[in-house]
């Protein structure tokens, strides 16, 4: 039996974002920001937020006139389980092959290769 995948997809991260922004959020106002990065129907955010409230990402609370939508997990929480997810379906569980695609592909800069360096000292003292 397959494992439920609560990993969120890329328009729904991205409405994710906005609301752990903000804190709290309606309809209107996802749509009005994400308008201002691309065309998107106020429809499609509807829904889309819908579905994130129904996976367990966002409860709602009625307003006077709209719907108040604010996050039902904390932001660390979901990415941790993102990348855990991602780990174990790409890598089989390893990070090691993912620290080295990273250092080796995306040209780290000095003060990114110290704070590893940082964390890893202070893992070791654990």
């Amino acid at each position: 039996m397959r494992h439920r995948n609560n990993t969120l997809t890329e328009q729904e991260l991205e409405i994710m974002k906005i609301v752990w922004s903000r804190e709290e959020a309606t309809v209107r106002d996802v749509y009005e920001t994400l308008l201002e990065r691309r065309k998107v129907a106020y429809t499609t955010v509807m829904t889309m937020m819908k579905i994130l409230e129904q996976k367990g990402h966002l409860k709602k609370r009625a307003d006077d006139k709209a719907y108040v939508y604010r996050p039902a997990k904390p932001k660390a929480a979901v990415i941790k389980n993102m990348v855990r997810d991602f780990v174990e379906r790409v890598f089989n569980g390893s990070a090691e092959p993912l620290v080295m695609h990273l250092v080796e592909e995306r040209h780290l800069s000095d003060d990114e290769i110290t704070e590893i360096e940082r964390l890893l000292r202070a893992r070791r003292r654990v």
